[in-house]
């Protein structure tokens, strides 16, 4: 594959750091949950799952997705498979776009990405609403935008770890 113009060349991934950043995602949506029960809030699970599956699609796909996905429904107590179905459609998604949208800066990979993340939603909401459970408030549909806009800083940040050298020394520029 040839690298698109200004892009460095990354370090393969490390399995430990990919899981560990799921956990890590798990672990926020536990505490935003405790924290308030705001429906606007950005879904990290979602975000951490579409990263991985635009970057590491081999290693992380749908089925890593259902599972998350079981696992938020069991810590929100929502209808069990609500958030498996998104995530299932969400990972399909970014499995479908993952060679598409690395071809684009930041921005448009921002606008690439809102489409799985309101997709995941809507599924939600059709969900909840067949389920009888109501519609969500109006401030909830900010959720995949916010989920969007966070894809700039999650993946400066979950890149970091492979733009380091494997074994960098003074005589070796690279």
């Amino acid at each position: 594959m040839i690298l698109p113009r200004g892009q460095p060349l990354l370090l393969p991934a490390s399995p430990a750091f990919i899981w560990g950043s799921l956990l890590a995602a798990f672990a926020l949506m536990v505490l935003q949950g405790q924290l308030t029960a705001a429906a606007w809030l950005p879904d990290w699970m979602a975000l951490v799952l579409v990263f991985w599956t635009i970057h590491q699609p081999l290693r992380i796909g749908v089925a890593a997705a259902f599972v998350s996905g079981l696992c938020v429904d069991v810590h929100q107590g929502v209808l069990l498979g609500q958030h498996a179905l998104a995530y299932t459609a969400m990972g399909y998604l970014a499995v479908t776009l993952h060679r598409r949208v690395l071809w684009f800066g930041l921005f448009g990979q921002t606008l690439h990405v809102l489409m799985p993340f309101g997709a995941a939603f809507g599924l939600q909401v059709l969900v909840r609403l067949i389920a009888g459970h109501g519609e969500p408030p109006a401030l909830a549909w900010l959720s995949p935008l916010l989920t969007a806009v966070l894809w700039m800083p999650a993946t400066w940040v979950l890149l970091a770890p492979q733009r380091r050298a494997p074994d960098p020394d003074e005589t070796r520029p690279l």
